[in-house]
């Protein structure tokens, strides 16, 4: 049976990039940054947090 844990939508708005996370733990959060590998980095160590307290 599948679970899903989150949701993740990756934008580029103009110079930015969005990454838009959703979970039951921690609902809605946003990460934005001209540099994407700052905002991928960011959403791992978030996930990382919530899913290690599980």
């Amino acid at each position: 049976m599948e679970e899903v844990l989150c949701n993740i939508e990756l934008i580029k708005e103009n110079n930015d990039y969005v990454a838009k996370l959703q979970s039951d733990l921690g609902g809605l959060r946003e990460y934005r940054s001209g540099n994407f590998e700052e905002v991928l980095e960011q959403l791992v160590i978030d996930l990382q947090e919530e899913f290690e307290s599980i």
